[in-house]
């Protein structure tokens, strides 16, 4: 039988927001959020990076939830600058918590844009066991908010990527490296711009496999 996602409002801080969820019928199952890109650049819900994470951990046993940030598509309100978008998320996290009381570990995923909001949002939620951040772009956005880095995760970027310097990377890595307590995969895609064009199935692959990894023993 084809798994079914519904489309919802959610409550939000700014009124309501769009979603597409899908609960995992299965006791226990994980949650997942996934956080679209930069919606003054065309970032939705629907963007396909967004759409495969939200596929993967669908079909890896997860009950999972995507959102329209405020100002997007039906979504009310409009863009705050990070952080109304990041009280998005969490009221989002806050949601499928509440709708899956026995899920059994908790994940916050994101794209570009999302994936700053991804590591904003796990800086204040100590219940969060994993994050997935794709395409992060520290040369833009300033991510010394991770003194420390709470949260093992994995970091998924280009090595061609037009938007992101190599160096800010590199300098992202070595300020995780230099934690103690926590684990951070930076998984490398050869030959991948910044959208991962024609690299999709080596995109799925790598977030697939360390999914599969940090779930073996639920």
């Amino acid at each position: 039988m084809k798994q079914k996602s519904l489309e919802i409002f959610i409550p939000g801080p700014a009124g309501r927001l769009e979603a597409k969820y899908y609960k995992n019928p299965k006791f226990g199952s994980p949650v997942a959020i996934v956080l679209q890109p930069h919606p003054q650049y065309g970032g939705t819900m629907n963007n396909r990076i967004v759409q495969l994470m939200y596929n993967i951990f669908l079909e890896n046993g997860f009950s999972v939830i995507k959102i329209n940030f405020r100002g997007v598509g039906k979504s009310d309100g409009v863009f705050d600058n990070g952080q109304g978008e990041l009280s998005d998320a969490a009221a989002a996290l806050d949601w499928i918590e509440r709708e899956n009381m026995d899920y059994s570990q908790c994940w916050v995923s994101g794209f570009s844009f999302g994936a700053l909001i991804c590591m904003q949002l796990i800086m204040r939620r100590p219940e969060v066991n994993n994050f997935i951040a794709v395409s992060p772009q520290p040369n833009v956005y300033d991510f010394s908010f991770l003194a420390p880095c709470p949260t093992s995760g994995q970091v998924v970027y280009s090595d061609n990527d037009e938007l992101v310097t190599k160096e800010s990377i590199n300098e992202l890595d070595e300020r995780i490296k230099s934690q103690k307590g926590v684990e951070v995969i930076f998984s490398k895609i050869k030959g991948a711009n910044h959208f991962f064009k024609d690299k999709e199935k080596d995109l799925r692959s790598e977030i697939e496999k360390y999914i599969k990894e940090k779930t073996a023993l639920i």
